[in-house]
């Protein structure tokens, strides 16, 4: 029961990223047909940013009253909703419409899967869980490619990936059975007292977890949106070959989710984060110094491999850090500060790009790279401190 439930988890993940990686991969032949500027995409990336901190911080609350399960098929139906709407649209403002429901099903089910698998699951779990979700976010920009490459051209790509949306929704429909035992145990969990949202940002560290949340998120979603914008106004690639090298990055994460999964046996979390961060380190320094499309291409390969066991670890330590009382409401937080960084660093880097020059995106990945180092390591600092003062209870 516990394995057929994990499964439907996955498969839930799997929806949640096969959308992220279609508007960077679409938009630099997207933009026109819209009648919407280059820089504009970070405004629709906003606006689903919006719908996902507005739904995860109501995630509790809607756990208690519809259940995981339910929740889970209500947030990829409405997703593959918006998909549909996508496709239709004939004018920036129908993509401005669509992307609310986008954001409120994707931000639900993320917070809520996520939380539960940190504190119910191993750590191999997590990072299986998001090598799914890096397995969909790969697939998008190849349907993205491959339906751009024909007579469809990107409508065809949002629509194609809203029937899988579709089939994902029947699938998760028909295993509600198997949530119910989870969701009533998830509900009794939660009934116990918590810290309020002052108390819990008092704790040491707190505050630098979720700035390396924003940061990480900043810049995943930067490097996810504008990869393909990169490419062709940068270095000349064509807009089919750019959304192919695009998901190459997705693809390095994937690869990399389940690479860490099995690093776990060896490595506690700590020491994948440094781990990726180096990757990452490395992969910035191939886009800038490799102007090929061969070394563009492993560059955004090394990026996503470096990036892959950053977020899970993240939710992972979670519990470790801060105490697994307080997972769950931290879980809220930490979600809503990194769609905060999803939503507000796309729209900079497009006015970087329209204004300056796309050539600066490894810069600022650079910097955001940088920032979110610095945030973890004094967190661990700040964390290993306070229990040299005062033991966490556990």
């Amino acid at each position: 029961m516990t394995n057929a439930l994990l499964g439907i988890i996955y498969l839930a993940f799997v929806s949640l990223g096969l959308p992220d990686g279609l508007l960077g991969a679409a938009w630099p032949a997207m933009h026109a047909s819209v009648d919407a500027n280059v820089s504009l995409a970070g405004v629709v990336s906003m606006v689903i940013c919006l719908g996902t901190i507005t739904s995860s911080l109501l995630t509790v609350q809607l756990v208690r009253k519809l259940g995981t399960g339910r929740l889970t098929a209500v947030s990829v139906a409405l997703t593959a909703a918006a998909l549909f709407g996508f496709s239709a649209s004939g004018a920036f403002w129908q993509l401005i419409l669509w992307a609310i429901p986008y954001g409120l099903g994707a931000g639900a089910v993320d917070a809520a899967l996520n939380a539960y698998v940190a504190t119910h699951f191993a750590a191999r779990h997590i990072n299986w869980l998001h090598c799914c979700w890096g397995l969909g976010a790969a697939g998008g920009p190849l349907i993205m490619s491959w339906q751009m490459g024909g007579s469809a051209g990107w409508p065809g790509g949002y629509r194609i990936v809203g029937i899988l949306q579709v089939i994902l929704v029947v699938a998760i429909a028909l295993s509600l059975p198997l949530w119910h035992d989870r969701a009533d145990a998830v509900d009794a969990g939660e009934k116990h007292a918590a810290l309020s949202r002052r108390e819990l940002l008092s704790l040491p560290g707190v505050k630098l977890a979720m700035a390396g949340f924003l940061c990480y998120c900043a810049l995943e979603s930067s490097c996810g949106l504008w990869a393909s914008t990169f490419l062709v106004l940068g270095h000349g690639v064509s807009a089919q070959t750019a959304a192919l090298l695009a998901s190459l990055f997705y693809a390095g994460i994937t690869v990399g989710r389940f690479l860490s999964g099995v690093l776990t046996l060896r490595l506690d979390g700590r020491q994948l984060l440094r781990l990726g961060e180096t990757i990452m380190a490395l992969g910035v320094a191939v886009l800038l110094l490799a102007p090929s499309e061969a070394g563009l291409g492993a560059g955004l390969a090394l990026l996503g491999l470096g990036c892959a066991p950053i977020y899970p670890q993240m939710i992972q330590l979670t519990p470790e850090r801060f105490g697994s009382e307080n997972a769950q409401s931290l879980m809220g937080l930490q979600m809503a500060c990194a769609y905060v960084g999803s939503m507000a660093f796309p729209p900079l880097m497009g006015l970087l790009v329209e204004q300056v020059s796309p050539l600066l995106l490894p810069v600022a990945i650079a910097g955001l790279l940088v920032l979110m180092t610095v945030c973890l390591a004094s967190c661990d600092h700040r964390v290993a401190q306070s229990r040299k003062a005062t033991p966490l209870a556990r």
